[in-house]
Formats: structure tokens, C-alpha cells, sequence
């Protein structure tokens, strides 16, 4: 007790630990007794070295700080290790290794041998037979045998178990770790005295946890099923370790040198341990957070110590919850799905590829990649049906090398894809046989080719991520027909609005013919006429651009006039100019094309200020003729031209229908024609409408009818 009152709050820590482990070691004796037979031959050293360690603890807690100066706790120390020596000889007899054993009883010699020496050592130094300066050298000497001696028992704990047969290891596996704890321990702890010149109390406070660490792994060891206990730490926990491990040798490293430094030093040894310690870490500062050493540790990991390359739960989990998280601010499904899989993989970046209409592949989203250059078909339609019976994930490295060879559809794989070695890997998202996407992955900072285990989880993620999209597609084409329902809706208002008009008309008629000599019946007239009219003219201001979406007929017309009439038609109210009207006959339906201009100029004219002119051009290109529609006026972003511009019922107009940009792509597309936009954000927009030439309107028939046929056998 009054040991306890004296020492200081290190010293009490040391000593509470000591207790406890000497108690733990003797419930552990109590144990093991009735089943020593478990470890054969060496239960009995086992136990006699339980209990050497036990009273080493109980003396050591006993003279507290007196004993790091007294010779008793010292040699029971030795005493100690020669047991554990003695317990790891018998270990080897135990697995049925006696004709190896030779070498093994040659080094525990050795080190019974540096025990002995070491017990002289401390016998001289507590007697004072050794003279001063004699003695300063003997302390060092004494550290450093008592380094050999870990260090030589650690090897002899390694060779033991790394040489051990399977069913042997089940049985060593605790004791060895336990012995393992100690002896590491120690060997940290007489490193730092060495090197510092001094006994690190702080640190050999601990040294009771390191003992109880050896009574828990011993205890263990002694359960009947111990068998069946094994460690499984998680891939988190066992990366997270590594890393201090990492940061712990780095900072024991950076104290050796510079306690090296300062010895060799000389005058300038100040300076050169400063520079030193600045130097290294500077280095740690760059070199630890790096992205490319985590992975390669992730890596290193992962090979050495686990059975699977991931931990599937965690991998499961986290991809569900990163294309699920559709709350407020989270990236549309699309960036999602690309994150979602990327993540796993440790990619940096990837592209999502999605079905066009016409059945080619082009970019739907891009997750951190904005500098990867795509064309506009990304993946022709004609080479996308092999993935859809197969699902193959194509492993980019190996078809850049020897596996074109290997794979009778390398050819099919577009060029970009190939040229540009930033792109690792291409994933078909297949759902209900039917491609849905193609995800394209980024070479991650430790890149590697894909293995069996590689290729099934991306297999299954993409299977997953392709539910998730058609999901998405479905609710998106019922929001779509529940708008529809709704505009139905309206529209019967609108009738119902015009019926009444018409009735009124009906009616003023019939009358008129009663009444029509009577003054007060035409004033009356002339004002119901003119209310009907202004309700009617604002009726048809707001439906004159929206029309069924389809097309009657085409024939044979001249464009020039037309587009010259659309012009026209804006005089006074806003500057539109034609800027050249080759005369031109196309094949088209005059009613649509003009209602499709006016549309595009109007939209030219909402968007630009009040005096930016629009431009209107006609010329030929190709088989087919161009007619451009460019303002100058506030733009679109490309998310929105992607996303937005021709979604039916979306519209950045107060009260508008949402469908006039999505009729008019339509109203081109039923003539046979397309439809392109270029925008910039507050540069302006070019609508620009493509329609076959009369010339060429067999060939372009002819043409259209094999796409369609193509199109078919693809679906």
C-alpha cells in the first residue's frame, strides 16, 4: 500500500497491470493443469513458465520503481525466457519434428547461453565489481542482450509455427501468439532505452498488458473450442492497422537515424538532426495521404491475408447505398450507378453509355470524367447484340495485348476505346437480356489485370445497376403517361371552352336572320362577336404551335418560300433574317415544317433580347437540305439540352405546355428528317432541321427502309 502511495501515477499503472496479469497467469496455470495433454510434451514447460512469468510479474509490481535498478526482478526476467525457451524446444518435439530438431536445440543453447551471460552481467554490475567507466559500457552491453534474446525468440516462435503441419498450427496457433505479444513488446521497449540512454518508464508500465495478453491467449488455448476460434478482422480494421504499423516503423526509423545522426554528428550534429527530421517529414506529408500508396497497401493486404479479394457485405452495401441515396442533392441515377461501381474498384472516374434511339450507344452521364473525349455514337448498334446473350466484360489491357487474339469480337470494339489508355474496363449493364448500358471504369492508381473474382462481382453489379435504370426508365415513361393523362385533360377543357363558342355562334346566326333589321341587335351582335373573337384569338395564340405530332403527307416543295414566309411573318415584332435561301425542293409536309419554324423562331425570340437578331439559312448538305435557326440570345447548358430540352410537359416558360420542342423533333422525324441543337450558355443556340432532297428522296426511302430492317434484327 504504501508503495502504491509513493509511486508515481506511471508507476501505479505498471503496477495495477502487473497484478493483474500475474493473477490472470496463475488462473491460466489453474487451466491448463487438468489439459496440459492438449500440447503434448511441452504442457509441463508450459506451465512451469506460466508460473516463472507470474512471479516475475509479482515481483516487479512489489519494488515498483525500485526494481529497475535491483538484480532479483532481472534474473527472474532470464529466468523467464529460458523457461519460454524450453516450452518452444518441446513445441518442436511435440509436432513430430525430431529429426529437425538439431539445429533448433543449437540456437536455444545459444540463447540460454545470453540469459547466463546476462545474469553474470547484472551480478557484477549490483556487487560494483566493475569500475565506473566499465560500467556505463556493461549497462549497454546488457541491452543488448536482452535484444538478442527477443529477437531470438521471436524466430524461434516464427520457425516453429511457419514449419508447423496444419493440425499442429490449431493447437500452437494461441501460445504462439501470446509469447509473440510478449517478446515484441519487450523488444520496443529495449530499443527505445537503448537508443534513448535511459529506462522509458512510461513504456515499461505496459509491459503487465503485454503478460496479460499471454494469460488471455493461454486461456484461450485451453477452451474446447478453441479450434474453432480464429481471428477475422475486417478488411477496414486490418488496413487501418497496416497503416499505423506503416506510420509506427516510419517514426521509429526517423528516431534511429537521428539518435545516429546525433552521435556521428559532431559539432554541426544539431543541425544535421534538424534538417534531418525536417526533411523526412516533409516526405511523410507527400507521401502518406498519397491515393497510389493506399492502394497498393489496399492491395498487399488484401493478397496476403484474406481468402476473397472483398469483403462482400460492406461491397453489397455501400453499392446499394450509393444508387439509392435519390434524396435532396445526390447526382441523378445515372452518375450514381457509374459511382456505385467505380468505388468498389477504386476507379477515379467512369462514363455511362446508354441506348439511343437508333439503337447506338452514346454518353447519358459522366461521373468525374469530363475530359474524356466520346463521339457522338460511342458504340454502334449493330455490335452491341453480343453482349446482351453474353454479358462479357471486357478487360481493356488485356484486349490491347494478347487478348485480341483470344476474342473473336475484338474487332467490334470501337478504336477510341482502345486508344485512349485511361479507360481500364467496359461493364454491359444487361437486364431481362437486353443491354440497358455500358459503364466505362477509369485505371485506378494500382492498376491490375481482372481476375475470375474481378469479373463475377462486376457481372452481378452490373446485372443490379441495370435494374436500377430500367426501373428508373419505367417510372419515367409512367410520369410521362400520367402528364399525357393530365394534357388530355386540359384539352377537354379547351373543347369544352370552343364548344361553347361555336354554340355561341350557332346561336348569333339563327338570330340574325330574325332580328338582323333591328339596330339593338347588331350593336348587341357586334359585341358578342367581338369577346368571342378575342376569347377565340387567345385560344388559338396559345395551341398554334401545338399540333397532333404527326404528319398527313409529304410531297415535293420549295423551301426557299417557306422559310422566307416564316420570316415574314415575325416583321414588327422581333428582327428575323434570312441570310441565304438556296432553291431548293425537298420532300417534306409544308403545314409541319412551317409550324416547326415558327416554333424555333419563337423560341429564338423568347430567349434573345429585344434587339438580337435571329437568322434563318437554307442550303444543301449532302443528300439532304439544311435549314438553321441561330439566336444570340441567354442559351441552354449541355444538361439541360441532354436531359430536358425535348422531355414532353417540362418547360421554363409560366404557363406553358412543355411539349413544343418535343413535337417539332417529332414533327421532323415523321418527315423523314433530324433534328440537331448546338447551345452554349450565354452565347446563343443553332436549331438545325436536316430534310431529304427531292433528288434523293428513292435513295433516302430505299436507305430508311434497310435501317428500319437493321433495326429490327438488332432488337
Amino acid at each position: 500500500m504504501n508503495v502504491l502511495l509513493a509511486a508515481s501515477t506511471w508507476e501505479r499503472i505498471g503496477i495495477a497491470l502487473d497484478v493483474t496479469a500475474a493473477s490472470a497467469m496463475f488462473a491460466a496455470v489453474l487451466c491448463l493443469l487438468p489439459r496440459r495433454d492438449r500440447l503434448g510434451a511441452a504442457g509441463t514447460p508450459v506451465v512451469i513458465a506460466l508460473v516463472l512469468t507470474a512471479i516475475w510479474c509479482l515481483v516487479d509490481a512489489a519494488l515498483g520503481s525500485e526494481g529497475v535498478d535491483s538484480t532479483f526482478p532481472s534474473v527472474l526476467e532470464s529466468a523467464r525466457n529460458v523457461g519460454w525457451f524450453f516450452a518452444i524446444y518441446r513445441m518442436f518435439l511435440a509436432d513430430g519434428r525430431e529429426e529437425n530438431v538439431a539445429p533448433v536445440r543449437l540456437v536455444i543453447l545459444s540463447l540460454t547461453f545470453v540469459e547466463i551471460l546476462h545474469v553474470i552481467l547484472d551480478i557484477a554490475l549490483a556487487t560494483g565489481l566493475l569500475e565506473a567507466d566499465v560500467q556505463a559500457l556493461a549497462t549497454g552491453v546488457e541491452l543488448l542482450f536482452r535484444l538478442l534474446a527477443t529477437v531470438g525468440g521471436l524466430v524461434l516462435i516464427h520457425n516453429l509455427y511457419v514449419g508447423a503441419a496444419v493440425d499442429a498450427r490449431r493447437i500452437l496457433r494461441w501460445p504462439v501468439l501470446g509469447i509473440a505479444v510478449v517478446w515484441a513488446f519487450e523488444l520496443n521497449l529495449y530499443t527505445v532505452a537503448y537508443l534513448a540512454d535511459r529506462w522509458p518508464m512510461e513504456l515499461a508500465a505496459f509491459r503487465g498488458a503485454a503478460a496479460l495478453a499471454l494469460a488471455a491467449c493461454v486461456g484461450v488455448a485451453t477452451a474446447r473450442n478453441a479450434d474453432a476460434l480464429r481471428l477475422r478482422p475486417s478488411r477496414a480494421v486490418a488496413f487501418q492497422t497496416f497503416s499505423l504499423l506503416v506510420i509506427g516503423l516510419y517514426l521509429i526509423a526517423m528516431v534511429i537515424v537521428g539518435q545516429w545522426l546525433s552521435y556521428a554528428g559532431g559539432d554541426m550534429a544539431r543541425l544535421v538532426e534538424l534538417t534531418f527530421l525536417t526533411f523526412a517529414s516533409g516526405l511523410a506529408l507527400v507521401v502518406l495521404p498519397s491515393r497510389r500508396l493506399r492502394a497498393w497497401m489496399r492491395v498487399m493486404l488484401v493478397k496476403h491475408f484474406f481468402q476473397h479479394r472483398y469483403d462482400y457485405r460492406d461491397e453489397w452495401l455501400r453499392f446499394a447505398r450509393t444508387v439509392a441515396s435519390d434524396v435532396a442533392g445526390a447526382r441523378p441515377i445515372g452518375e450514381r450507378v457509374i459511382q456505385a461501381i467505380a468505388d468498389v474498384f477504386d476507379c477515379p472516374a467512369g462514363v455511362l453509355l446508354t441506348p439511343a434511339d437508333s439503337g447506338d450507344l452514346a454518353v447519358a452521364a459522366r461521373f468525374t470524367w469530363p475530359d474524356l473525349e466520346v463521339p457522338s455514337v460511342a458504340w454502334d448498334a449493330l455490335h452491341v447484340g453480343y453482349f446482351e446473350k453474353s454479358g462479357f466484360i471486357i478487360d481493356l489491357d488485356d484486349l490491347r495485348g494478347d487478348g485480341s487474339e483470344l476474342w473473336p469480337q475484338a474487332n467490334d470494339v470501337p478504336d477510341w476505346l482502345l486508344d485512349d489508355n485511361r479507360i481500364w474496363a467496359a461493364v454491359p449493364l444487361i437486364h431481362f437480356e437486353r443491354i440497358v448500358g455500358m459503364v466505362l471504369l477509369a485505371r485506378p492508381p494500382m492498376a491490375r489485370r481482372l481476375d475470375w473474382e474481378d469479373f463475377d462481382l462486376l457481372r452481378v453489379m452490373g446485372q443490379q445497376a441495370a435494374a436500377f435504370l430500367a426501373e428508373n426508365s419505367s417510372q419515367e415513361a409512367l410520369a410521362d403517361s400520367a402528364r399525357f393523362d393530365e394534357f388530355n385533360r386540359r384539352i377537354a377543357f379547351v373543347m369544352h371552352d370552343i364548344k361553347n363558342l361555336a354554340s355561341q355562334f350557332s346561336l348569333l346566326a339563327r338570330n340574325a336572320e330574325l332580328h338582323a333589321e333591328k339596330k339593338a341587335f347588331r350593336d348587341d351582335m357586334l359585341v358578342t362577336l367581338r369577346s368571342s373573337s378575342e376569347k377565340l384569338n387567345a385560344l388559338i395564340a396559345r395551341l398554334s404551335r401545338y399540333g397532333t405530332g404527326g404528319v398527313e403527307r409529304v410531297e415535293v416543295m420549295r423551301a426557299a418560300p417557306l422559310v422566307q414566309a416564316v420570316a415574314d411573318r415575325f416583321a414588327g415584332r422581333h428582327g428575323v433574317y434570312v441570310t441565304s435561301a438556296a432553291d431548293l425542293a425537298i420532300v417534306a409536309n409544308g403545314h409541319s415544317l412551317e409550324q416547326v419554324l415558327v416554333h424555333l423562331v419563337q423560341n429564338a425570340v423568347d430567349a434573345s433580347s429585344e434587339n438580337a437578331p435571329i437568322c434563318l439559312s437554307l442550303i444543301a448538305e449532302g443528300l439532304s437540305a439544311r435549314i438553321d435557326v441561330v439566336d444570340s440570345g441567354s442559351g441552354m447548358s449541355a444538361e439541360f439540352v441532354r436531359s430536358r430540352l425535348f422531355k414532353p410537359f417540362v418547360s421554363t416558360k409560366s404557363g406553358g405546355f412543355g411539349i413544343g420542342a418535343f413535337e417539332a423533333r417529332e414533327l421532323v422525324r415523321a418527315m423523314h428528317g433530324r433534328l440537331d441543337v448546338e447551345s452554349r450558355e450565354g452565347l446563343g443556340s443553332r436549331f438545325t432541321i436536316h430534310l431529304p432532297l427531292a433528288t434523293a428522296s428513292l435513295e433516302s426511302g430505299s436507305a430508311g427502309a434497310a435501317s428500319d430492317e437493321t433495326h429490327q434484327k438488332v432488337a
